[in-house]
């Protein structure tokens, strides 16, 4: 699965102004909403559930809060690059500034975690994330995402 298969162009935000954990989760869930045709409650619900079983932030700045929604038809990702870092309570205590949010239908098991991973793999890369965080530009965040592996792994 690659992410340019899930991460529609408007799937990409730059948000400024956001202060709180809730306050990115609203924000996600609105457009996720929108390009899903899902309810922003339930997706807003279905992230915040899951965040209560534990952080999704994996430190270095870096979120992947994720969830599973009923009449979802295919895994959706949303990603977020904030002006500001927030607190996340991340397992390193460090805020985050950049998130990654996967959707997927209730009955996804393999195609959510194998895009779970996927996402993981390339936020591990220090220069992917290094060129995230230079730029505020949408359709250049989406083509740092979605460049081939290859691309974003060449030594």
């Amino acid at each position: 699965m690659e992410l340019a298969d899930i991460l529609a162009e408007r799937a990409v935000l730059c948000c400024a102004g956001v202060n709180t954990k809730r306050q990115l989760f609203e924000a996600l869930a609105a457009r996720a909403s929108e390009i899903s045709g899902q309810s922003a409650a339930d997706i807003l619900s279905s992230i915040t559930s899951r965040e209560e079983l534990g952080s999704t932030g994996l430190g270095n700045g870096i979120a992947i809060p994720h969830g599973k929604i009923a009449g979802l038809k295919e895994v959706v990702a949303l990603f977020a690059r904030l002006d500001k870092p927030i607190e996340f309570d991340a397992v390193d205590d460090q805020p985050v500034d950049l998130v990654v949010m996967l959707l997927a239908p209730a009955g996804a098991g393999a195609d959510h975690l194998k895009a779970l991973s996927r996402v993981a793999r390339l936020l591990r890369t220090e220069a992917v994330v290094d060129h995230l965080r230079q730029t505020d530009d949408p359709v250049e965040l989406r083509a740092i995402l979605t460049a081939p592996f290859e691309a974003n792994y060449a030594a």
